[in-house]
């Protein structure tokens, strides 16, 4: 019967893959991957002879279109990302969709995750958590994404490139002042490793040389406050004027800052100009 596998592959440690994974890629009449440069070290790896076709964000609506209507005719497909769960923060979930539109059926082989062991690995409070992707790489969005989350209590997760993480970390710190954090980097792999520390810390830290290898980064979520201790006016005004400083526009920071804290956007903005 044809149908799309979600496989999850190695995010360092080739021992992670499992014997189901390897069979479903060995069957399966072609496989969709992220990078067919990166994926066919897997496949060579495990002898695994399967034909690709490569799928990623920037060739996904016509490609998608290709793979549905190659599964829809009989064939059997299975997505791969470089590392770990296909459609976590990857291309892949526009093609999952695409199969349910249509009808497919999609079946899972599960695979490491990175998102989730690295909050198994964290020790940080994960009862509650959401997750939040990679940053956006323009600076105003990436400040109104971290604005929105000023007020979140459960504990965060996002996941970031080496060449950005010590401008992440100043950016975090700012938005969200000192909290707890967890850096977790490099997982399954050689050099896997934890860093407990804070946001003040780790701006000090890594503020100017970043980290390396591929990271995780756990962020604790506001902690509450009593209740007689409301945000203020002033409080509100300071919040929006962080938002300005980091890029974004008078207007745009009232109207988040607004929705965040009650006060009237038209308030903020006078007392902002």
């Amino acid at each position: 019967m044809s149908k799309l596998y979600v496989v999850g592959t190695p995010i360092g440690n080739l021992e992670d893959f499992s014997p189901r994974a390897v069979r479903t890629l060995r069957e399966c009449d072609f496989i969709a991957a992220e990078d067919t440069r990166v994926t066919v070290k897997l496949l060579n790896h495990f002898d695994i002879k399967t034909p690709m076709v490569s799928y990623h964000e920037h060739n996904l609506r016509e490609r998608g279109e290709y793979i549905i209507s190659r599964i829809l005719s009989g064939e059997t497909c299975a997505i791969v990302t470089d590392a770990g769960m296909p459609a976590i923060s990857d291309p892949g979930e526009d093609l999952v969709r695409l199969c349910h539109k249509n009808g497919i059926k999609v079946e899972s082989v599960p695979g490491p995750c990175a998102f989730s062991t690295a909050l198994a690995l964290s020790g940080m409070s994960v009862g509650r958590f959401t997750f939040e992707g990679f940053l956006s790489v323009n600076k105003p969005g990436r400040n109104e994404h971290l604005l929105s989350l000023v007020n979140e209590t459960r504990t965060m997760v996002f996941y970031e490139a080496p060449h950005k993480i010590a401008a992440t970390l100043k950016d975090m710190y700012k938005a969200f002042g000192d909290r707890d954090i967890a850096i977790v980097r490099e997982i399954t792999k050689i050099h896997e490793d934890v860093i407990r520390t804070t946001l003040k810390e780790a701006v000090e830290l890594y503020g100017e040389d970043g980290v390396k290898g591929e990271i995780v980064l756990i962020v604790e979520g506001k902690r509450q406050e009593p209740e007689d201790e409301q945000m203020t006016f002033d409080d509100a005004v300071a919040l929006a004027k962080k938002s300005v400083d980091g890029g974004m526009s008078v207007s745009e920071a009232a109207k988040n800052t607004a929705k965040l804290t009650g006060f009237k956007k038209g308030d903020i903005y006078k007392a902002l100009i």
